[in-house]
């Protein structure tokens, strides 16, 4: 069943200048809990962070937040987590693609800042829950725990970035957007009957610590230029790159390859060796993968004993794939019922039963079919 509690919460809800937290907020004030509005500064200066509407990091998204905690008739507070987000989100992100992996900041976002530094001072100044505007359910079952599961509407479902969470944390998270099947109009006509100015503010899309949303150049203005070679499968020299931080497995577009291949077909990422600063290229059929291991695994709820049959999602906005999963030492071992492409290290695997997501864990190493083994 769906949680309903029997009590009003106290509830901080994240709001981030958007219209889904936003909402998210009005929801969880309608429906008769005792809420406060909170935003959180996570850049010592604002200014470098995105601007124009387009992230959770600046000046007039705290504006923004503000002016809709005022319409809904909520206490507004800014806390400052800058220094946080900065050590384990911005240079986490930075840390990774130096060697070599691909991060999510977002998730990782969720699982330090929303749900640790966030939660964990709700919860000290007597908070029951934190609320945000993610797309994703809590059910609560008959035994007294939770679970998390998909958003109803599966075009807008988040809740691969909130796979990190455990059900500790779980039995403090609400997401009122996560039992609705609308589109997003529909959220924001909802807003706009609210009196809610954020009605028809653009949606954020990219890093939001990265102003311009040039990923290469941020890396390189925190790496420095570091020229390798691009090389073929054989090990034949194709190109030169500026620095190996700069490309993720299965990438295609920018590899400004001078020499075409022999079949005359385009080639992708394949490999990236920080040690040897080489990146290696190849045909598509080079990125088919059958199994990985991932590392640090979170369960939402009790981690299973065994193997298992389950459906995985390897990016936010990817599909689902069916696969074997089993946690072994303090792993994740998965194999893949067909081959899947472009899985890169550093990348965020999440497991489902049905809707539910059983947990996540970050891909460590992958295997490939032996004819496209490096």
């Amino acid at each position: 069943m769906t949680e309903t509690p029997q009590r009003p919460l106290r509830v901080l809800a994240a709001m981030s200048g958007g219209v889904d937290s936003a909402v998210a907020a009005a929801r969880a004030a309608e429906a008769g809990h005792d809420v406060t509005g909170v935003h959180l500064a996570l850049s010592a200066n604002p200014q470098s962070f995105r601007t124009g509407a387009r992230g959770c990091c600046t000046i007039e998204d705290s504006r923004d937040a503000r002016r809709a905690a005022d319409v809904i008739g909520i206490p507004f507070y800014v806390w400052d987590l800058a220094d946080r987000f900065r050590e384990d989100v911005v240079e986490d992100f930075v840390a990774e693609y130096e060697a070599g992996r691909t991060p999510n900041p977002c998730l990782r976002c969720n699982e330090k800042i929303k749900f640790a530094a966030l939660l964990d001072k709700a919860l000290a100044l007597g908070f029951d829950a934190v609320c945000t505007g993610h797309y994703a359910k809590v059910i609560l079952r008959e035994d007294g725990s939770r679970e998390l599961h998909r958003a109803s509407d599966m075009a807008k479902d988040q809740s691969y970035v909130l796979g990190v969470l455990d059900e500790k944390q779980l039995a403090h998270a609400m997401f009122p957007l996560g039992d609705t099947v609308t589109t997003k109009e529909e959220i924001r006509a909802e807003a706009e009957r609210r009196g809610l100015a954020v009605a028809k503010k653009p949606d954020s899309h990219d890093i939001c610590f990265i102003a311009d949303g040039d990923t290469q150049g941020f890396l390189a203005q925190r790496l420095g230029k570091a020229e390798g070679d691009i090389v073929d499968e054989s090990g034949a020299k194709v190109g030169t790159h500026e620095g190996a931080y700069g490309f993720t497995i299965g990438q295609r577009k920018g590899l400004r390859i001078g020499t075409p291949a022999p079949d005359g077909k385009p080639r992708y990422v394949l490999d990236i060796s920080p040690v040897t600063n080489t990146v290696t290229v190849g045909p598509a059929a080079a990125l088919d993968v059958t199994a990985l291991t991932a590392i640090r695994p979170r369960w939402c709820g009790t981690a299973p004993t065994g193997p298992g049959g389950y459906t995985a999602q390897l990016r936010a906005h990817g599909g689902e794939t069916e696969v074997t999963a089993e946690p072994v030492d303090g792993e994740l071992r998965v194999t893949f019922t067909e081959p899947v492409r472009g899985v890169a290290p550093g990348q965020a695997i999440v497991l489902y039963d049905g809707t539910r997501v059983v947990g996540s864990a970050t891909i460590a190493t992958t295997t490939r079919t032996p004819a496209a083994a490096l």
